[in-house]
């Protein structure tokens, strides 16, 4: 009897025992190369740039895909068939791939937002529509405070698909605006005056030198471009003073601003 239980004991360890500790003993190797595996891709993330949100979210990506792997192993090694298990799994991951379409359209635009930065958190953009500061890059939306003051909340499905414009890119803008002047006029006189008051502000730059131009020969005046550039911060800035200034301006060399008017003759 005592053989017999001795014998049984034995076979069962050989059985059960080795398959045991081999598990415990991949787990255990695993778990450490799964730990140094995100640590050194950690890092690499970190030397390259990458955005915050997007270095966490593949991180976490990585570490949940390469546990599911060492589960499945060890798992394997007790002598658990794996086949149906990774069938399953496929399946669930099918299923909501299928259920989540929407927001995998989403999550793929985020994660190449994040990783090309057509624009970054704090940068003007204008895109879908809306004109505002980016507040925040998600991996599933992106938040833009409008110039209201509206927070205008982005699907980064449509948001990449979409035309982006980028006003900080350069880091310089062009102030769009332009005057009507009366055709009586002296135009190189008024040009130079323009031009004038577009160098006198500190902001406005030397190169790229502003714009100063007519572009059309209009019913009631002769409109005149006024471009100067600036940086993108100073943007509104010169654009209010030289809307605040134009009438003095041209006041001061004796040309009129005409306004829309219709000469109406009587006959008898």
């Amino acid at each position: 009897m005592e053989n017999f239980n001795t014998e049984t004991v034995v076979n069962l360890v050989l059985e059960y025992g080795i398959p045991v500790l081999k598990a415990l003993l991949i787990y255990m190797i695993g778990a450490w190369l799964i730990a140094k595996a995100v640590r050194i891709t950690s890092k690499i993330m970190e030397k390259r740039e990458y955005e915050e949100t997007l270095r966490k979210f593949l991180l976490n990506i990585i570490r949940w895909g390469l546990w599911v792997l060492l589960l499945v192993t060890v798992v394997g090694t007790l002598g658990v068939e794996t086949s149906s298990f990774a069938a399953v799994l496929a399946a669930a991951g099918l299923a909501i791939g299928l259920a989540l379409q929407g927001s995998l359209s989403n999550f793929a635009g985020g994660v190449l937002l994040l990783l090309f930065k057509p624009f970054k958190v704090g940068d003007t953009i204008e895109a879908q529509g809306i004109t505002g500061t980016v507040k925040e890059i998600d991996i599933l939306q992106t938040k833009v405070l409008q110039f209201s003051k509206k927070l205008a909340i982005i699907p980064n499905g449509p948001l990449l698909n979409g035309n982006i414009i980028n006003f900080d890119t350069e880091g310089i803008l062009r102030v769009e605006t332009q005057i009507g002047v009366s055709y009586d006029a002296d135009l190189p006189a008024t040009l130079d005056a323009l031009r004038k008051l577009c160098t006198d502000h500190p902001l406005t730059l030397e190169d790229p030198a502003p714009i100063v131009e007519v572009v059309t020969n209009a019913d009631s005046s002769i409109n005149i471009l006024v471009r100067p550039y600036t940086k993108t911060e100073d943007h509104w800035t010169v654009f209010f003073y030289l809307q605040k200034n134009f009438k003095p301006t041209l006041e001061a060399i004796g040309v009129e601003i005409p306004f829309p008017q219709m000469d109406i003759h009587r006959k008898n």
